[in-house]
Order: structure tokens, then sequence, then C-alpha cells
């Protein structure tokens, strides 16, 4: 299968390039294709003839778009729409990469599929715009919502709480590093998540789905599973959300399930954090 990627320099568009070998992936980064760009996006197409187009680009900056909309709308939802537009015309198959953070927060059981999205912030709103313009556009969609994603490449949580026992270690500051306990998800680990969108796109069951780490955890408890895979002997102190205020909402509670059956289940939270731990130890 020939596989047209966008988004390729971010830390899904990595593990989908490692995960997708069986297959022919045409890597696309920003510099290489500006998905806000309709013509470049057609030309793009029609230049690869592509089987699938898989869009993992995106604005994600979360507090930022607080103060860029327009920018996030045209990443999370302007570019998607030209993908949609696209593919469509094309009869292609498009899969998108979408967010827990099209839910408010305020359920009391994981989120599945056919719960009702209620954004709270900038980019929450951008990402259901995107979904939307997806769903609309091109009837061979699939749309993946994840959470909490990391890698061992790029920014993300898991080498955030890492430099700071580092740098905790080297100052011997000696303080416990203080950590959310009262937002809960999905931990998920890029690898993880792309072996299973490698087995969904041949299933041609177009269609909405959540892929996110099984189960649910804190932040708090993200971070001391870590440091105890890696052997960090350094103490974590749970804290509230309002003790870290921040220009955009974060969901309180968006821990992701599936009501698909067969299910495409990925592995436990648990299991991407101590892969992630083994890796970095490496």
């Amino acid at each position: 299968m020939k596989i047209l990627l966008t988004g390729a320099g971010g830390q899904l568009g990595h593990a989908l390039q490692t995960g997708l070998t069986k297959h022919e992936v045409l890597a696309c980064d920003h510099q290489r294709l500006d998905i806000t760009n309709l013509s470049a996006v057609q030309q793009a197409i029609q230049a690869a003839r592509p089987h699938i187009v898989i869009n993992t680009a995106a604005f994600t900056a979360v507090d930022q778009a607080e103060s860029e909309s327009d920018a996030a709308f045209r990443g999370n939802a302007l570019g998607p729409r030209n993908l949609a537009v696209a593919t469509a015309a094309g009869q292609i198959p498009l899969l998108h990469i979408s967010t827990d953070y099209v839910f408010d927060g305020t359920a009391t059981r994981p989120y599945h599929e056919f719960d009702r999205p209620r954004p709270q912030s900038i980019y929450g709103a951008s990402k259901l715009a995107g979904e939307e313009a997806v769903q609309a556009l091109n009837p061979r969609h699939y749309i993946v919502r994840t959470a909490w994603l990391y890698h061992t490449v790029g920014e993300n949580f898991p080498y955030t709480m890492l430099r700071v026992a580092q740098q905790n270690k080297r100052q011997e500051i000696g303080q416990d590093i203080r950590v959310v306990s009262d937002q809960y998800g999905s931990p998920t680990y890029a690898p993880h998540l792309a072996r299973q969108i490698a087995e969904l796109i041949t299933t041609e069951a177009y269609g909405l789905y959540h892929l996110a780490g099984r189960g649910g955890t804190s932040w708090y408890e993200l971070t001391r599973t870590l440091f105890r895979c890696l052997g960090i002997a350094i103490p974590v102190q749970p804290v509230a959300t309002a003790d870290f205020p921040c220009p955009a909402y974060r969901p309180r509670y968006a821990v992701l399930t599936t009501l698909h059956t067969p299910p495409l289940l990925l592995p436990a939270w648990e299991d991407g954090v101590a892969e992630f731990s083994r890796m970095v130890s490496a």
C-alpha cells in the first residue's frame, strides 16, 4: 500500500514511519507539504497517487492557541478540510488524528466514540472542526482520537519530567517534584498507536475510533510510574490544577475507551511507560 503521511516530523509521524515498514510511505513534514494550502495538497496527492493519506499534522500548542486562534483553526480545521477535499476527489481514504480535548472533561466514566463532544478550549474547538470537515467531505474516512501522546523523539510530558529530575539532581535541590494529580487521561505511547493504525487502515471499516493507552491515570501517577521504571528516587508531590494556572482549559477527566467490537485496543498505559523507559535507558 502506498501511504502519503503528513506531519511526518512529529512524534506520531516518526512512529508511523517505523511502524508502517510493510508499506511504501511518502513522508511529508510541514516544510515539504503545508496542508493549509489547498493547491499544494491537491498537487501532492495527484503526484503521489497514494492508496491512503494519513494526517498527523496539527497545531498542537494548546495554550498558544488561545491567543492565536486563526493559526489553530488553519492548522487543525482548514488543513484537514483541504485533505478531505483532495482525497475525496480521488476517492482516496483519509485517516485523521484528533484528540481527547474535544470533550469537556466532566464525565465520570471513560469517553467512548458516541459521547457528545463539548470542547472548552480553542485547541479543542479547532480539532473538533477538523473532525467535522473530514466527516462531511470524505465518506472514506477514519478519525482517530488519542490522548497524552509521547515518544522517545520530540517534546512531551515524560521528557519534561526527566529534565526536571535531572536538573534537581545536578543542582542538588533536594525538593519534591510537584505534579498535577486532578487531571486524568490515557497516556499513549506513539509506537503502540502506530501499530494499531497500521492494522486499522487495512479494515476499510471507516468511522470514528478512540485509540489510546488502555486505562487511565493522572499526571501525578504517570510521573511516579515513570520514575519507578527508571529507578529515579526523587519524591513526587501531588498538587491541584489551580496551582499551575494556564491560558487554556484542560479536561479534568478525559480517559478514552472504545465501543467497537472487536476493539482495536492498545496495550495498557503502564506498558507504554515501561517500553518508553527501556528505550531511553538503552
